[in-house]
């Protein structure tokens, strides 16, 4: 047992012994992020992919056919969700599916902490993809809405070291919530991106996790402005692992002014977030 060491210094030491072994993703909605990244691939590549877990296909479908990607009929098939919503879109969905599973703990701390985050994580997404397309950039919708899916991954990453850390009891010393959101507050964009770098995700997403509370920031990355002023809502909301924070100005807030929307289109913003519970995980 090492309870004489400090929770950070035994937090550190597990990210040292590789990241890669955290459960935090899905590899084969990893393989499907790599392989569209590429942007040279079939649909029957995709189709194969995810037909490598029936579990997943079965998600996927499930997904594809709630009240937030619904069309007028039915999608029965993958083949058929691909031709409809795209590739990326499906990708987005198989990352959808197999996250929802990850944000579990059998301590109840952590456990409300990780389903909190994945509250967060979703309404992100939804206010990002909604950013792109308002802002007048649609084309870089299924994009944002994963960014904003996968911002907050190093935080997943820290609860799940610290969910390690109790089950093999390595420590005595009690720890608040206050202390996690501390730790994770100053820690988790470094290790998002180590994270997401390491499973080889596209530049933008490792960009995105390493970049979305920093002060100063690229303001023509539009993937990253659009994840930033989702996250900015989801605080203010309180569709985030803390309380909300009503004091947050989203029209002050330099992505709102970047991307000219006024008031009346961040009050719309609002709306979304707060309603982003239209996708079917279970």
């Amino acid at each position: 047992m090492n309870q004489d060491k400090p929770l950070i210094q035994l937090i550190e030491e597990h990210l040292q012994g590789g990241m890669q072994d955290l459960p935090v993703f899905h590899t084969v909605a990893v393989k499907l992020q790599q392989l569209l990244s590429t942007r040279s691939f079939e649909i029957e590549e995709v189709m194969e992919l995810i037909g490598e877990d029936q579990s997943l296909s079965s998600r996927v479908l499930k997904v594809a056919n709630s009240s937030y990607y619904a069309g007028l009929t039915k999608i029965a098939t993958i083949k058929d969700a691909i031709i409809r919503l795209g590739a990326q879109e499906i990708a987005n969905m198989a990352m959808l599916a197999s996250q929802f599973e990850f944000y579990r703990s059998p301590n109840e701390v952590l456990n409300r902490m990780m389903q909190n985050l994945w509250g967060h994580a979703l309404a992100c997404a939804v206010g990002a993809k909604w950013i792109t397309r308002k802002s007048g950039y649609p084309g870089l919708a299924a994009e944002a809405f994963m960014g904003g899916l996968m911002h907050d991954i190093g935080k997943l990453a820290l609860l799940k070291v610290l969910d390690d850390i109790l089950e093999h009891k390595e420590t005595e010393a009690p720890f608040s919530e206050q202390l996690i959101a501390e730790i994770m507050a100053a820690m988790h964009e470094g290790v998002g991106y180590t994270l997401m770098k390491g499973w080889n995700f596209p530049d933008f997403y490792c960009d995105i996790a390493n970049g979305h509370h920093k002060p100063e920031f690229d303001q023509s990355n539009m993937l990253l402005v659009a994840v930033r002023l989702a996250d900015l809502a989801c605080n203010k909301l309180g569709r985030c692992v803390g309380p909300a924070n009503p004091a947050i100005s989203l029209f002050s807030a330099p992505e709102a002014q970047f991307l000219g929307l006024k008031e009346i289109a961040l009050a719309e913003l609002e709306i979304i977030i707060e309603d982003a519970d239209g996708i079917t995980m279970s």
